[in-house]
Parts: C-alpha cells; sequence; structure tokens
C-alpha cells in the first residue's frame, strides 16, 4: 500500500467518525473493537491525531475522541501527512539517489504521473467522502440476496 498500518489505522478511526452525525465522539477502545484494530497501537495514533489537530480529545462522561473539523474539511492528504509524512511521495521508486528529470531512474517518468495521480487523488478525497463510501459498502453487504432468474 502507500502507506503504512498506524496511517491505515488513522484513516478508518477518523472514517469511523466521520459516519457520526452531528460530530459525535468515541472512546478509543470502542473504535477500536468496532473497527478490528490493535488498541495498543490506534491509542498512539489518536494521540498523534489529537497532537497534529485532526482529532479534539476530552477526559469524562461523554468524552473521547471528536473530529477537530467538519469531515469535509479533512482530507486524505491531511491524515497521511499527519501519521506517514509525505517524503514518499518526493522519493525515487527504487530509491536511486540523485533522480530527478534530469537524471532519471529506470522508473522516474512512470513514477512521477503515478505520484501526481495519487497526491491528486489524496488532496481530493475528504473523510466524508470515505464515509459515505464505507455506508454505500455495508448497506451494500447487509442487503438481502435476491433470487436468480425468472
Amino acid at each position: 500500500m502507500i502507506y503504512s498500518a498506524p496511517c491505515e489505522y488513522a484513516i478508518r478511526a477518523l472514517v469511523h467518525l466521520a459516519q457520526f452525525p452531528g460530530g459525535g465522539a468515541a472512546q478509543g477502545m470502542e473504535i477500536a473493537k468496532e473497527e478490528g484494530l490493535p488498541a495498543p497501537v490506534l491509542s498512539k495514533v489518536l494521540q498523534e491525531l489529537v497532537r497534529k489537530g485532526l482529532l479534539e480529545s476530552r477526559r469524562g462522561p461523554g468524552g473521547g475522541f471528536r473530529l477537530a473539523r467538519k469531515p469535509q474539511l479533512i482530507t486524505l492528504r491531511d491524515v497521511v501527512a499527519a501519521i506517514d509524512g509525505l517524503d514518499q511521495f518526493a522519493e525515487c521508486a527504487v530509491g536511486l539517489e540523485g533522480c530527478s528529470d534530469d537524471a532519471p531512474c529506470p522508473m522516474h517518468d512512470t513514477w512521477k504521473g503515478i505520484r501526481k495521480q495519487l497526491m491528486d487523488y489524496l488532496e481530493v478525497t475528504t473523510l466524508a467522502d470515505m464515509a459515505a463510501a464505507v455506508t454505500r459498502k455495508k448497506e451494500l453487504l447487509n442487503r438481502p440476496m435476491r433470487p436468480r432468474g425468472k
């Protein structure tokens, strides 16, 4: 994949929160259980998202984690930048030093186009988009099967 497991966990946790109407909060353990994520790793990821300004957290009754902004205003690029950073999108695809337009590696031109498409996707895809896609998928998976034929 294009990002690490902690980044995947961040995306899944943020999308989980984006599905709450009105910006509701959830406990880290609740998110971990419902998303099938390892709680100790998720806890660290959630704290990093708070430090990077994508989440807010409150202790006590009614507390938990909530999105710091509306889900329409948080892009996948924001999440990837917060957890993994964006350096991987500027590096040579095969790890060669000095790879550039002037001194390209064998994959340079291909990777340059792919990198642009990935960054474009990350920049325009919001948590609201992801939450809507997850909701549609759940609806499709829970829809009763119709008999074939007739």
